[in-house]
């Protein structure tokens, strides 16, 4: 199963990053939709934000754990998140709960205030 987690401010609610690790075991390796549908939506919203924001973040992956972490920088409630990238998490967040909600099995997901 994939594990997200996905860091809210305890201020105001604003997604300031976010993790996925694990493998969704949905289907073997090289047919898994789920997992390809969760790696999409995660690979595609770090680049949007590089390319398309102001936003400093932060990433950390590890490859044998299937670990992806991103985190807004500076980690801290004060952050001023940009409008692009406030809509570029929350669509992340929809996909995600989207693809959990028809795969429970598969996907879950947190919510960790920060």
């Amino acid at each position: 199963m994939t594990h997200a987690t996905i860091y809210k401010s305890s201020l105001n609610g604003e997604i300031l990053g976010f993790k996925t690790e694990g493998h969704a075991n949905f289907a073997e390796k090289g047919s898994d939709i789920v997992c390809a549908s969760i790696s999409v939506l995660v690979v595609n919203t770090i680049n949007a934000i590089d390319l398309y924001t102001v936003d400093k973040y932060e990433t950390q992956v590890n490859e044998d754990l299937a670990l992806i972490e991103f985190k807004l920088n500076p980690f801290v409630s004060e952050i001023h998140v940009s409008n692009e990238a406030r809509v570029l998490l929350n669509a992340l967040e929809l996909g995600l709960s989207q693809i959990a909600a028809g795969n429970p099995k598969h996907l879950s997901i947190m919510i960790e205030e920060v």
